[in-house]
C-alpha cells in the first residue's frame, strides 16, 4: 500500500515516515512534550546521523553512542539522551517479540483493535494515551483496521476529529489539532 504522510511537515522525514514503520512508530514514541512536527522529524535526524533508518542497527547499537546520535544538535527532543535510550529499547522489544517487524502488532494472530491496543500499550514509552492516537493513527491514515478498532482507539479514532497526530494531513489540520489541544487545555484548567 502506496501512503504519503505529512507529520514531520518536511517532505524527506515525511517521506521516511510514510515508508518505514518503525520510523513511524519512533515519532510517535518522541511525541511527547516537544511540539509534534519536531517529533516526527526525530527518524530522519537518526537516519541521517546513521547513514539510514534501520530497527536492527538501531537495537544494536553502543547505548552511549546512540545516545551521542539522539543528542548531538539538533536533537531529535528537548531530552535527546533519553529518549534515543527509549528509541533503542523500541527497537530492541521490536525485534525480540515481533522479528524486528512494526507490522506484526496488528498483523501478528490476527488481532482485534482491542489486541492491537494491548500491544502497542506493552511498548516502552506507550501509555494508554499514545497507543490509542497511534492506534487511530492507524486506522485513519495507513488503513490498518482490525475489527473494533474505533472502539479501541476511544475519541482518537471518531471521524472528522481534530484531536490528534491521527487526524494530520497538512498544515491546516496541522493548526486544527493545535487549536483542539488548546482549547481542551483551556477547559481543563477552568473545570
Amino acid at each position: 500500500m502506496s501512503r504519503k504522510l505529512c507529520l514531520a511537515q518536511d517532505p524527506q522525514a515525511d517521506a521516511l515516515l510514510s515508508g518505514d514503520n518503525f520510523a513511524l512508530l519512533t515519532g510517535m514514541l518522541l511525541d511527547q512534550q516537544f511540539p509534534m512536527e519536531h517529533a516526527f522529524r526525530g527518524p530522519q535526524k537518526l537516519a541521517d546521523r546513521m547513514g539510514g533508518f534501520d530497527i536492527r542497527r538501531i537495537a544494536e547499537a553502543d547505548p552511549e553512542e546512540f545516545e551521542e546520535l539522539g543528542a548531538t544538535p539538533p536533537a531529535i527532543h528537548r531530552y535527546g539522551r533519553s529518549m534515543a535510550r527509549r528509541v533503542r529499547e523500541l527497537a530492541r522489544q521490536i525485534v525480540e517479540q515481533y522479528d524486528g517487524k512494526v507490522e506484526n502488532i496488528w498483523i501478528m494472530g490476527d488481532p482485534d483493535g482491542k489486541e492491537v491496543l494491548k500491544r502497542l500499550k506493552a511498548l516502552p514509552g506507550f501509555g494508554d494515551q499514545k497507543a490509542r492516537i497511534f492506534l487511530a493513527l492507524l486506522g485513519k491514515q495507513l488503513g490498518v483496521e482490525p475489527k473494533g478498532w474505533r472502539e479501541a482507539a476511544g475519541a482518537y479514532g471518531e471521524q472528522g476529529s481534530h484531536r490528534s497526530v491521527a487526524d494530520v494531513r497538512d498544515a491546516e489540520s496541522l493548526s486544527q489539532v493545535r487549536e483542539f489541544k488548546k482549547q481542551a487545555k483551556a477547559a481543563a484548567k477552568k473545570g
